[in-house]
């Protein structure tokens, strides 16, 4: 065949959608993970990644921790590095948002691109097998004698396990700025204080816990979902008569200055990836709750969760 000839050919070809040409192939995403290895951030990220090459969304996905000031210094970094990529993406939730207003970093959240909630896991919380309380009651009642003698042990300055603190102590009767919360820098951190005694109470993701738990090493008290977690006997809060309910909702966020015709292709990719199988079986293994959320409903969403916070660390004196 003449080299001309060969040519057309090929042009044919790829005019058709016959030959897997580049410009063809799923993109190669990066994941921006604003937290460190392991924990609840990190698993997340993995598992979107792992599920949107499953889906055909995504060649590969490379993962880039940034952990730091409970998501904020991952938030400066993906702002700064990712203008109108299309194939950036960040993991963020509830506690970036309490980073954010404890923090008061130089970028805010706005600049990015609102994508999709993805899951909410509620929090449980515990007490040391050998501790003195047996029961929140016995907990609640020592916090009204005196606030400062119980240690809540949790995430992060402004994390769901702090915020839901100070509401169960305003719920009581308790000013919630009297509460004597000791920050870690994760679930890891928080399970070691509550083994060790060096926290009263502590609070984590309930998948965080879930060894300790089963094994007895710790106690559960209270969920802070609207009802128990399937196959978890432990009351909630409203259960026991504290009107708290607080989920550790998780999303994902593209670029900044991408196009809106970008932002619904970059939203029909994720939910294109939780529909896959290495989704389905993250959720059962982590205890996550589905919780999706995209479009304007998302961008409402994290609007009124920023005043529902702000308003509940104003009063702990967290903001």
């Amino acid at each position: 065949m003449r080299r001309d000839g060969f040519l057309k050919g090929v042009a044919a070809l790829a005019v058709a959608g016959a030959l897997p040409l580049p410009a063809r192939a799923a993109p190669r995403l990066r994941i921006t993970i604003p937290a460190n290895y392991g924990g609840g951030w990190d698993a997340t990220g993995r598992a979107l990644g792992q599920a949107l090459v499953e889906a055909g969304r995504a060649d590969s996905v490379s993962y880039d921790n940034r952990g730091g000031a409970a998501g904020a210094l991952g938030l400066a970094h993906f702002v700064n590095s990712s203008q109108g990529d299309a194939n950036a993406l960040m993991v963020m939730g509830a506690v970036m948002l309490g980073g954010i207003l404890s923090g008061k970093p130089p970028v805010s959240l706005s600049q990015a691109t609102p994508i999709a909630r993805l899951t909410s896991e509620y929090n449980v919380y515990v007490l040391p097998a050998n501790s003195p309380f047996r029961s929140l009651a016995d907990v609640i009642a020592q916090l009204r004698k005196d606030p400062g003698s119980v240690k809540w042990g949790g995430g992060s300055r402004g994390s769901t396990e702090h915020a839901a603190a100070a509401m169960i102590a305003g719920a009581v009767g308790v000013d919630p700025s009297r509460i004597n919360y000791v920050a870690f820098r994760g679930g890891g951190e928080a399970a070691a204080a509550v083994l060790g005694g060096y926290v009263t109470v502590g609070g984590s993701g309930y998948s965080e816990f879930a060894e300790f738990i089963r094994s007895g090493r710790m106690k559960p008290i209270a969920v802070t979902s609207p009802q128990r977690l399937p196959g978890v006997d432990v009351p909630t809060l409203k259960e026991q008569g504290i009107g708290v309910e607080l989920g550790n909702w998780r999303g994902v966020y593209g670029a900044p200055g991408i196009t809106a015709a970008q932002r619904k292709a970059v939203t029909d990719m994720v939910l294109a990836a939780l529909a896959t199988r290495t989704w389905r079986e993250a959720l059962a293994r982590y205890d996550w709750t589905p919780a999706v959320l995209a479009g304007p409903a998302f961008d409402a969403f994290v609007v009124e969760e920023f005043e529902v916070l702000r308003a509940t660390m104003l009063k702990a004196g967290m903001a």
